[in-house]
């Protein structure tokens, strides 16, 4: 039998990069300070990376899906050159309401549903229950929950959150970054 592996799931705007609202390009794409530092302390803490990301830019028609890609791939180059391996990046394409053909609004994968977390789980044999999340939005708390996620993480990255909000997490922090003193083996 193959032994369960644990996953730090991370949400990409707002966590991994800030959110300056459907980027598409790596003009546009600003990493928050520290993520490179804090993705690769969870890796050597065993953690597999894997990003879970809601793309509904690509369903309203701000951007496509081979857009996204080029980005994606630009994005874990980036990690891969501060030593950091970004394990898969899963993405929904959905729009929650006014989708363009042939993106839906309803699927399984938009957060708060718990899809591209459980298809991660399934590939790659993760125990969730020794697994986090680390998102910004009380979405990603909410699919995290429902996929069994035993830590589920809010990062503030400059937004504010509802009470409401934080209480669907387990912690709170100011960024990625404190992961460095608060995930250790």
């Amino acid at each position: 039998m193959k032994t369960m592996q644990k996953a730090a799931f991370l949400d990409r705007d707002g966590v991994i990069n800030v959110d300056h609202g459907y980027v598409s390009s790596p003009e546009q794409f600003e990493f928050i300070e520290g993520v490179f530092e804090a993705c690769r302390h969870l890796q050597q803490q065993g953690y597999l990376l894997i990003v879970v990301t809601n793309q509904s830019g690509i369903g309203r028609g701000y951007y496509n899906e081979q857009q996204f890609h080029v980005l994606t791939d630009w994005m874990k180059a980036q990690f891969e050159s501060h030593g950091v391996t970004l394990t898969d990046v899963f993405f929904c394409p959905h729009h929650p309401v006014n989708a363009k053909p042939p993106y839906q609004t309803d699927c399984d994968c938009r957060k708060p549903a718990p899809g591209m977390l459980l298809q991660a789980i399934n590939k790659y044999q993760i125990d969730p229950g020794q697994s986090l999340m680390l998102g910004d939005k009380k979405a990603d708390m909410q699919a995290a929950q429902a996929a069994g996620v035993g830590r589920k993480v809010l990062v503030l990255s400059g937004q504010t959150l509802t009470a409401e909000d934080q209480a669907s997490a387990d912690e709170v922090w100011p960024s990625i970054k404190a992961a460095l003193e608060l995930v250790l083996n």
